[in-house]
């Protein structure tokens, strides 16, 4: 069995985590030279070329593999460190470039997600937070650039395993002045083509399909402003751009002070979240994961 310069592939997976070879540079501490002649020499090992020099920089088939051993290397020193953290008070202590990569849906950071992981940054974790749309949060995991994700994908991918977190209630919302202006009798079928819905990407179906539910419609076409942050489409909806499909749990107190009104008080939209995460025994992936599982439980009785 091939084994790997431990140094070089840190150097793979900083480039790519980075996007560039002057950031990897400033992040390892070394020359930019030094991550030329690291991936050159890993390059030389394997004989083919991991990464793409596109914008941004991406891995092949190869680096990826490369990348997702790199990332279980970090596990096993962040495992290690744990054990001695147990037996000796003080002892170890994790670099930055060991940070623990883990995919969570914008909308899960808005609300409950943080203050599950709050306790472990604050043991020493070098966590490290990748955000996208919920519907696509595993393809990180997929990729081997995370050990976990929360998706709403149900099947778990190889190698993985899946815990079911629950079903996060989201609500179509608008302020109270638009509403009054525009929707005065809320949201129906014959007004939702006339009003802007904020997206939070063009990857979000959220809308369509909370509209399509509603209305019990299978294609819907709607006039969408976008905003890459669940906290800004919150804040575009006070603001009047229209309407938005949010979590409940983000807007139960804006809805009780009566800033926002909830455009279909009868209808909610649940959308079902899991945790996938590496299947390996591990002490920081089992302390994620207990951490993930019980904030959601609490979370999402409310």
């Amino acid at each position: 069995m091939r084994t790997f310069d431990a140094d070089a592939l840190e150097c793979l997976a900083a480039i790519v985590e980075e996007g560039g070879f002057e950031r990897a540079a400033v992040r390892l501490s070394v020359t930019q030279s030094a991550v030329s002649q690291r991936l050159r020499a890993l390059e030389a090992q394997i004989g083919t070329v991991l990464l793409v020099r596109s914008r941004p920089i991406k891995p092949t088939a190869a680096g990826r593999l490369l990348i997702k051993h790199a990332m279980q290397m970090r596990l096993l020193r962040a495992d290690l460190e744990t054990d001695l953290h147990d037996l000796t008070a003080g002892a170890g202590g994790l670099r930055e470039e060991d940070r623990i990569s883990i995919a969570i849906n914008a909308d899960s950071i808005a609300t409950w997600a943080l203050p599950a992981l709050g306790p472990l940054v604050s043991a020493g974790l070098p966590l490290e937070i990748i955000t996208d749309d919920q519907d696509f949060t595993h393809d990180w995991l997929r990729e081997g650039q995370v050990l976990g994700c929360v998706t709403t994908l149900k099947e778990a991918l190889r190698g993985c395993k899946v815990q079911p977190l629950g079903a996060m209630p989201y609500v179509a919302v608008a302020s109270a002045a638009y509403a009054q202006a525009h929707c005065p009798q809320g949201l129906t079928a014959h007004n939702f083509r006339q009003i802007p819905f904020v997206a939070f990407n063009r990857k979000d179906d959220l809308q369509s399909d909370f509209v399509s539910r509603a209305f019990g419609l299978k294609r819907v076409t709607l006039n969408q402003r976008f905003v890459p942050s669940s906290e800004g489409q919150v804040r575009a909806v006070q603001a009047g751009w229209g309407a938005s499909v949010v979590p409940e749990m983000q807007v139960r107190g804006l809805l009780a002070k009566g800033d926002l009104v909830n455009l279909a008080p009868k209808v909610a939209l649940p959308v079902n979240l899991y945790w996938h995460c590496w299947n390996l025994h591990s002490a920081v992936i089992d302390r994620l994961t207990e951490a993930l599982v019980n904030a959601a439980a609490h979370a999402f009785q409310g």
